[in-house]
């Protein structure tokens, strides 16, 4: 029997950074970034280009990385301009990268109280975006921020957000648990409904730590459908942290239940 490809997203010199009393020079993202593609991991979000000179410095360097696709992360075009003539886009756009990851709102509380626009606004800047990256032979992948209390919130509304990004050209759709608030249990249902909607080799999953679940969480998401499996080494992230890697890959290797019916690009031996 065939087994089903899992993606590894490594978010730590992004997310990770985040963490309180962490910070990481060029010298030390640099070595963590070749760390990381020895490992193998599929996917290496380096950071926000355009939001810090050690950031946008380390987007113009030549990283020559065997195995890893680096990735650059941003936010969806601002309203009131177009995708073309926005300076936030042009940096990530301008990246030495093959993949971007950028993050929208999918929740329609904070699309209201923390953008100030209409739900409708939300999308087109989402779709927009997508289609701008896409023409310009960018991997997009869509972070869709606070997605399950979106989802809780309003499911219709959330899931046309995914839609947005999906069906102008995003090769991934990533769940995020931004909260980090949601239970096994309710990930586990949700994501089951997203894939009535949007292909499971095209989901993924971001789950924060809050309550203590965020490798639960990244397991139930595997289990009902997603194939990219975003988090951090030893679980670094704002707040509570992020899904830790450390513990995901040697799940994915070592326990049956996934060992059986998945396989990844790392190496058995890096264990």
């Amino acid at each position: 029997m065939s087994k089903e490809r899992l993606y590894i997203f490594d978010t730590t010199l992004r997310d990770g950074a985040q963490t309180q009393g962490v910070h990481f020079s060029l010298d030390e993202k640099t070595k963590i970034a070749h760390a990381l593609d020895d490992l193998g991991v599929d996917y290496i979000e380096g950071g926000w280009p355009g939001a810090n000179p050690t950031d946008t410095e380390f987007f113009q360097k030549k990283l020559q990385l065997k195995n890893s696709s680096f990735t650059a992360f941003g936010m969806t075009k601002k309203s009131g301009r177009s995708a073309e003539n926005d300076p936030g886009l042009s940096a990530i756009l301008n990246s030495n990268t093959n993949s971007v990851c950028l993050v929208g709102k999918a929740w329609d509380f904070h699309v209201d109280v923390a953008l100030g626009i209409s739900n409708e606004e939300n999308l087109e800047n989402i779709k927009e975006t997508t289609k701008h990256f896409v023409k310009n032979n960018k991997e997009f992948m869509f972070d869709a921020e606070h997605f399950f209390d979106g989802y809780k919130s309003n499911p219709e509304y959330a899931i046309s957000c995914l839609k947005a990004a999906y069906d102008n050209g995003a090769r991934w759709i990533i769940l995020c648990d931004t909260n980090g608030g949601t239970l096994p249990h309710e990930i586990s249902k949700i994501v089951t409904e997203i894939t009535k909607h949007i292909p499971g080799k095209n989901l993924g999953i971001h789950a924060h730590n809050d309550t203590e679940n965020a490798v639960a969480n990244s397991l139930a998401a595997v289990q009902a459908g997603v194939r990219q499996v975003q988090g951090t080494i030893n679980g670094l992230g704002e707040r509570c942290g992020n899904a830790n890697l450390m513990s995901l890959i040697p799940s994915f290797f070592l326990k049956k239940d996934f060992s059986d019916k998945f396989e990844l690009s790392i190496k058995r031996d890096n264990l």
